[in-house]
């Protein structure tokens, strides 16, 4: 699946990693990111700006308390800081669907869950664009952005279940391996790709050995 991709606010004394921390910015490109899938779906939307200040004070706060001090861990920090935004989102729904298309096929998880879908979508498009900018790395989405059923699973479990899950789900559909045990911390994933890193040499090892 492309992406419907919006064109970001430039700031020109800011790269975007940086940009990404600032109100106005984030405002600006979520009513740019409305109105790009707008334009694609013919769905139309509602933003609550003052509920977007809130989340977006909160993610900053959460943001902020886990980031890490090393070089080593800023590219797999951008997808947990990913993660969270969408959580926060999620939790905050700060954007309503007053239009559906009467043909909208609801097989599409673009028309299946408008709201959460374009969520995604934001979340996905800064963190490629950070990616881009900041590690020279084109960005491409997990064919599970397409998978109907991965959708429902997602809507069911962040909604009902664990918010946190959100995170987990994003990593999904960025073509991340997810950390569904703690997802809501950054330590725990950094541990859990550890321990992934430590088999993966002793199966080669074992492999050399034989």
């Amino acid at each position: 699946m492309e992406l419907t991709k919006a064109q970001l606010p430039h700031v020109s004394d800011s790269p975007v990693r940086k940009s990404a921390r600032r109100l106005r910015w984030f405002k600006e490109t979520m009513h740019l990111q409305v109105k790009a899938l707008s334009q694609q779906t013919g769905i139309v939307y509602a933003i609550d700006d003052d509920e977007v200040r809130a989340l977006f004070l909160r993610w900053l706060d959460a943001f902020e308390k886990q980031k890490p001090s090393t070089q080593e861990d800023r590219a797999d920090f951008v997808d947990f800081a990913s993660g969270l935004m969408l959580r926060e989102l999620i939790k905050s729904k700060p954007v309503s669907v007053t239009f559906l298309p009467d043909d909208a096929d609801t097989s599409n998880p673009a028309y299946y869950w408008p709201e959460g879908f374009l969520y995604v979508v934001l979340c996905l498009n800064i963190r490629a664009a950070i990616f881009e900018q900041e590690f020279d790395i084109e960005k491409h989405v997990s064919p599970d952005m397409d998978d109907l059923q991965t959708w429902w699973s997602f809507k069911e479990n962040v909604e009902t279940e664990d918010p946190n899950l959100a995170i987990g789900f994003f990593d999904l559909f960025a073509g991340v391996t997810p950390n569904w045990e703690m997802p809501g911390f950054f330590s725990a994933r950094k541990e859990s790709k550890r321990h992934d890193r430590f088999f993966e040499k002793y199966a080669v090892r074992k492999i050399q050995d034989q």
